[in-house]
């Protein structure tokens, strides 16, 4: 039985990739299997040590790669959450001589693959491919535009979705107004501001929908910028005249609050501002629950929504969005198909094939190694 070693964000660390890291974690180490994780922390953030966490690399440590490449050595195979804004130095470039450094595989997901990338970070992420031991990306756009757009050896590239849980818990709150919802940590690109004129030009209808965005300020939003953001989404929707039909919730809401918030939907708006977007967890969740989604065309909707799982609108276009919610409402989509779609999804599913990617990728191991050694 393999032990897993895995390097990323992770909670009380709120952001997707935290998320991501502690589910797969959580469904990879079981039964008995072995287990650890490294997290990677900004110096401001909680240092105490959750459970499950055998390292923290403080971003600001110089050489901080050092110690936690030494204790993902530990185990028999590691996995690596890359994006680009995650580890130290440009682009996160610290996490190659760590990926070096490794004695054991390794199996690295791409949260991001850029289409139109800067050369240092096309460089950087080509480096990562050539000494990884597997790579996975999440929908097969990300895996063509890899392919396409930079050095990378097919063979070494694994397509295995993004999961979900499975959503119990506290029941649906019911409802007397049709209920648009999105979620997530807030900040500019996330597109708020065209679902609040979308909102006014539905106003017409009878009962008026209702909007509900969940989630606080992503906290590099916060560091930066402060609230700026929401707070130009409080003014925009008090000049729209959708302020009373707005639900803001700047909180960090349990996976079992979360999924009654999401059953209670009956469209989730995805419009987001990015062309480049290859993996959203948000979306993924949305279509787990068999709830209607519009989004805008950003690569993971594109390839998740076709088929009638929901629609896809133009970027900064509330009056398309607005039409697109109006026929969702009208005519409700076909559940059971996207309750087909979810069971793909689910995390149980997903380890699995992480499991199964990483037994092969020891096993091609034990056979390079015994056939330098004879």
């Amino acid at each position: 039985m393999l032990s897993y070693g895995f390097l990323s964000t992770h909670p009380p660390t709120r952001c997707g990739l935290a998320t991501f890291n502690a589910a797969l974690a959580t469904h990879l180490i079981g039964g008995g299997t072995r287990g650890g994780v490294v997290r990677v922390a900004d110096s401001g953030e909680e240092q105490s040590v959750p459970s499950g966490v055998v390292h923290t690399w403080a971003t600001d440590t110089p050489a901080g790669w050092r110690g936690a490449a030494a204790a993902l050595n530990a185990f028999d195979v590691v996995v690596v959450q890359h994006e680009y804004g995650i580890y130290p130095g440009p682009d996160g470039q610290d996490v190659l001589p760590l990926l070096r450094r490794l004695t054991v595989p390794s199996i690295v997901v791409l949260h991001t693959v850029l289409s139109n990338p800067s050369p240092r970070q096309k460089s950087l992420l080509e480096q990562v491919v050539a000494v990884a031991g597997a790579v996975v990306t999440m929908t097969d756009t990300a895996r063509d535009r890899l392919l396409a757009g930079y050095r990378a050896a097919p063979e070494k590239v694994s397509v295995i979705p993004h999961g979900v849980a499975e959503q119990v818990g506290v029941p649906a709150p019911r409802r007397t107004r049709p209920h648009l919802l999105t979620w997530g940590l807030l900040g500019p690109g996330k597109g708020i501001e065209w679902s609040l004129r979308a909102l006014a030009r539905l106003q017409d209808l009878d009962p008026a929908p209702t909007f509900t965005v969940a989630g606080r300020t992503h906290p590099k939003v916060i560091a930066h910028q402060g609230e700026t953001y929401r707070e130009g989404l409080h003014r925009l929707g008090a000049r729209l005249g959708v302020a009373g039909a707005v639900d803001y919730q700047p909180v960090y809401q349990d996976p079992a609050t979360l999924g009654a918030l999401i059953r209670s939907a009956d469209v989730v708006l995805l419009p987001y501002d990015s062309r480049e977007q290859v993996t959203s967890g948000v979306l993924v969740e949305a279509v787990a629950a068999g709830i209607p989604v519009v989004a805008t065309p950003f690569p993971h909707a594109v390839e998740l929504l076709t088929g009638g799982l929901g629609s896809v609108v133009p970027h900064h276009d509330p009056a398309a969005l607005a039409t697109a919610i109006r026929r969702i409402l009208a005519e409700p989509g076909p559940v059971g198909r996207v309750r087909a779609v979810a069971g793909e999804l689910r995390w149980p599913a997903v380890a699995a094939r992480y499991g199964a990617l990483a037994e092969r990728l020891t096993a091609a191991r034990g056979l390079a190694v015994s056939a330098a050694s004879a």
